[in-house]
């Protein structure tokens, strides 16, 4: 008897498939794939679904698989419904006492547990943290600093409970991982100082991805990757090419932090980091278990 929603493939196309996903399977075996996930797919319920399939499959592949999600458009929306105003300087938003309440309440709470539900739903195990459960990120306020055009006198920015990670415990992580469990995790951490800070959630998931030495960063964003200067989309770059791009004016506009980013996770030791559209379904399997991919793989 067929399952009616099995797609009708004949057995020598199976083994077709098996043979060609079997030697990425064994490549990723064991080792650690982080995610950054959010944007436009976090938004989408066919997207989300496909995500959180991607995610338990590649733990049944026996991958160490990684959750990291920002939350930035849902922060906003809540912050409005509560009468909130946000102060922006230099294009960052300074976060005080009362929006980082906000910030905390809809990252580690309404986000981290939708993202939690949907993977479970899909067959896998997840649990849903932050960067504050088991001190697993400790954290200092972003330095920042800008040059008066009229002066020319550099002063510092104070952005306020907006910081930076400076330690990962992976303990946390480790035991998870032992367990064949999810971790999915939102970027707020405790600070030095005993204070709640908002990280950026490509950084956060970039200190989280060093400390675990993961193989593989994954940047789901809303583009197909690094574009050349034709408008081609790059399969591979060195850091030197992409510094290159950068200092040439190819790569530009909200490109530029995303491959700095890039650089700094494989600095702290990730092997590989890629950015792909995290609008395509399946980005992840077709990134990790095909010899097309799906993005920009940047490597040291």
């Amino acid at each position: 008897m067929t399952d009616e929603t099995t797609p009708d493939i004949e057995p020598q196309q199976r083994a077709e498939i098996i043979a060609t996903t079997l030697p990425y399977l064994l490549r990723y075996d064991g080792k650690t794939i982080v995610v950054k996930y959010g944007g436009n797919a976090m938004g989408d319920g066919g997207l989300s679904e496909a995500f959180a399939e991607d995610i338990t499959l590649l733990t049944l592949s026996g991958v160490n698989a990684v959750v990291v999600h920002g939350g930035g458009p849902q922060i906003g929306q809540m912050l409005t419904r509560l009468g909130i105003q946000s102060e922006f300087r230099d294009g960052l938003r300074v976060t005080d006492k009362a929006t980082v309440e906000v910030v905390e309440m809809v990252l580690a709470g309404s986000i981290n547990k939708s993202i939690v539900s949907t993977i479970n739903a899909a067959g896998g195990r997840a649990v849903g943290l932050s960067g504050k459960d088991g001190r697993m990120v400790l954290a200092e306020p972003l330095k920042r600093t800008t040059r008066d055009p009229d002066s020319n006198i550099e002063r510092i920015l104070d952005l306020g409970f907006v910081g930076e990670p400076v330690e990962v415990r992976r303990d946390v992580l480790d035991v998870l991982a032992k367990q064949e469990i999810v971790p999915v995790i939102a970027p707020v951490a405790t600070g030095l100082d005993g204070e709640t800070y908002n990280i950026n959630a490509d950084t956060f998931a970039g200190a989280i991805a060093g400390a675990l030495g993961a193989m593989r960063l994954l940047f789901l964003t809303d583009v197909d990757g690094v574009l050349d200067e034709n408008g081609t989309l790059l399969k591979e770059l060195t850091v030197a090419e992409a510094r290159r791009m950068i200092a040439a004016g190819i790569i530009s506009g909200g490109m530029v932090p995303k491959v700095e980013t890039c650089i700094a996770a494989l600095e702290r030791g990730v092997e590989g980091v890629v950015i792909l559209n995290g609008k395509t379904q399946h980005a992840v399997l077709l990134e990790l278990f095909t010899d097309i991919g799906a993005g920009t793989l940047i490597k040291r």
